[in-house]
């Protein structure tokens, strides 16, 4: 089977938001390129076509898909991979003014990697930005919860949704 088919049969049995973190993730680790997509896109029923316009490769997780699709849903306006002077690269840019970090266990456990993030936290207040930082776990299993937290900070800054 190739890529383009195991795209297409994971589409069939997956909810559409899993559908489109499956393929950013397929993109973003280079197993396709935009014209596979668009070849897996040839091969499925026309009610998935809307899903190709989500999709982005710039996303580095599935849950920095998961959150990201959920503050389109509010209206937010979303940036991928921005780089932050003084800050480093930040996995989601909100409204020019939140930074959402998502958080794996793999990449921020132990001291030394929550000291770091702490620190990137401040650098990131110093220039006016708030930070929030879900971890995948709580994007996977209690979005609505995140979902609320985003429109809580959205509402404190005035551009409640």
């Amino acid at each position: 089977m190739s890529i383009v088919d195991g795209l297409a049969a994971a589409a069939r049995c997956q909810a559409p938001r899993a559908t489109v973190a499956t393929f950013d993730s397929a993109l973003h680790l280079g197993f396709v390129d935009e014209q596979g997509l668009d070849d897996v896109f040839a091969a499925l029923p026309a009610r998935y076509r809307p899903l190709r316009l989500l999709i982005d490769g710039r996303a580095e997780s599935g849950a920095e898909t998961l959150l990201r699709l959920i503050l389109r849903s509010l209206g937010c306006k979303v940036e991928l991979q921005v780089v932050i002077d003084g800050v480093g690269r930040v996995d989601l840019l909100v409204d020019g003014w939140l930074i959402i970090e998502c958080d794996s266990e793999e990449f921020h456990s132990g001291w030394r990697y929550q000291e770091r993030d702490r620190l990137r936290d401040l650098a990131s207040a110093e220039r006016g930005y708030t930070v929030l930082r879900p971890t995948a776990k709580l994007i996977f299993t209690e979005p609505e919860r995140v979902r609320a937290a985003v429109r809580g900070l959205l509402a404190a800054r005035g551009a409640s949704r």
